[in-house]
């Protein structure tokens, strides 16, 4: 009597297994679903309200962590000062010499290997600064 039930149980365990596929496939789908990543746009007038929107935030911490400071009777924090801080580059690549003389090395080296294939050189100073200028980006 058992076999007779585990034989008619297990096709029909077999076809609902196999029809159960596409079910699983659907988890997650549906009307609140984020199939795709958001990416921001870069540059435009959105760049700048975030700059704006992350300065504001800023002050508004160092303004808090101030005020803490002083109710504790702490020297309260110079929050311009501290603005002025957190907001510059941290690596100015206009005035890094070290930084100049490794590109310019690299320039040369690209010059070296086009002038062997046959292709004309680049102009040294401005293949130097236009790669500066893709440079001073990177690190925001």
């Amino acid at each position: 009597m058992i076999l007779i039930v585990f034989f008619i149980a297990l096709p029909i365990a077999a076809l609902a297994f196999a029809g159960a596929g596409a079910v699983y496939k659907e988890i997650g789908k549906g009307a609140f679903a984020m199939d795709h990543d958001m990416h921001p746009a870069r540059g435009g007038a959105g760049e700048q309200v975030s700059q704006q929107v992350q300065e504001a935030e800023i002050r508004q911490m160092l303004e808090a962590k101030a005020f803490r400071q002083a109710q504790r009777g702490e020297q309260a924090l110079d929050v311009e000062a501290e603005m002025t801080k957190l907001m510059s580059p941290k690596v100015d690549v206009r005035v890094d010499p070290a930084l100049v003389e490794e590109v310019r090395q690299l320039v040369v080296a690209r010059n070296q290997r086009r002038l062997r294939s046959g292709k004309e050189p680049l102009d040294v100073e401005v293949e130097i600064a236009r790669q500066l200028r893709d440079l001073e980006g990177l690190g925001q």
